[in-house]
Order: structure tokens, then sequence, then C-alpha cells
């Protein structure tokens, strides 16, 4: 009896080391669920990982979801530009974009980042898209864009 006891406790032992060391070797949290400080470290060593023309599902897949994002489109290309956490401003328990290091995309594919980067964003003009249907031309005589995006919107009325 005292050895089927032992060999029981030996194997659920065995068993239970396993499995710690099999989550200590081979689990790997998403970026997302790490703490701010462990997250910041994580962002700033991956912006050495990068390359101008990675993609953006890429640097998803690496970085994980971006603190901050906007997007534009112009003459030029859809521009889409991601903050990622990498330093620490204030203790404010927030996250601000200047704690952040801007990724700038165009259709889809990094084209540059750092901190210059945010202006270069703002420097890019934006094209009207013509809606392709009748409920897209409504839904944009309807809806307002914000105020705080720099675009004012005229809604149009029904003749």
């Amino acid at each position: 009896m005292k050895s089927k006891v032992s060999y029981l406790i030996a194997t659920i032992f065995i068993a239970y080391v396993t499995f710690v060391i099999f989550v200590i070797f081979v689990y790997e949290t998403r970026p997302e669920d790490r703490s701010w400080q462990e997250r910041q470290e994580f962002n700033h060593k991956m912006l050495s990982e990068i390359i101008i023309g990675q993609t953006i599902d890429s640097i998803r897949q690496l970085m994980g979801r971006a603190d901050f994002s906007e997007a534009k489109a112009s003459s030029d290309g859809s521009f889409q530009i991601m903050f990622y956490r990498t330093h620490h401003v204030t203790s404010d328990g927030q996250t601000t974009k200047d704690e952040c290091t801007p990724l700038l995309f165009k259709d889809g594919e990094l084209i540059a980042w750092g901190q210059e980067t945010y202006e270069q964003f703002l420097q890019i003009s934006i094209i009207a898209i013509a809606p392709q249907t009748e409920t897209d031309l409504n839904a944009i005589q309807t809806s307002p864009i914000p105020a705080e995006q720099g675009i004012e919107t005229a809604i149009t009325s029904e003749q």
C-alpha cells in the first residue's frame, strides 16, 4: 500500500515539474497581456527587429496590438500610423502618444518610424473617397466627423 501511494505521489510530482518546465520554456505571453513596464521594454527591444517594407500584419504579430492607431487616405495611397509605448514620461496611470514610438505604413508596408514620423503623417493631405452606393452617401451626409480630427463636415439636406 505504501509503495502505491509513494508511486502515485512521485508520478504527480513529476507531471507537475514537467508542466512547470513546459510553461517556463515554451509559453510566451502576448505583448498586450504584459504589465506596462514589461510591454514598454518589450516594444523598445522589438524596434531593433523591424525593417522598412515589413507588412503591418507582421508588425502586429511581432509587437502585438498598438496603443494608438490613426489612418488616412491620400492621393499617394492609404496611410496608417501605429503607436507603441517605448518610454516613460509621467506617472499618471495613462499611456500617451508622447510615451510611444510611431510606426508609419503606406499601403500596408512600413515606411518610417521614430519621433518625427507623426509630424510627417500629419502633413499628408486627405482625399475624399466617393461613396460607392446611395447607402454610403447617406451615411456620409448624416455622420459628422469629430472636430478633434481636424476635419469639418457639412451635412447636406435632401431635396
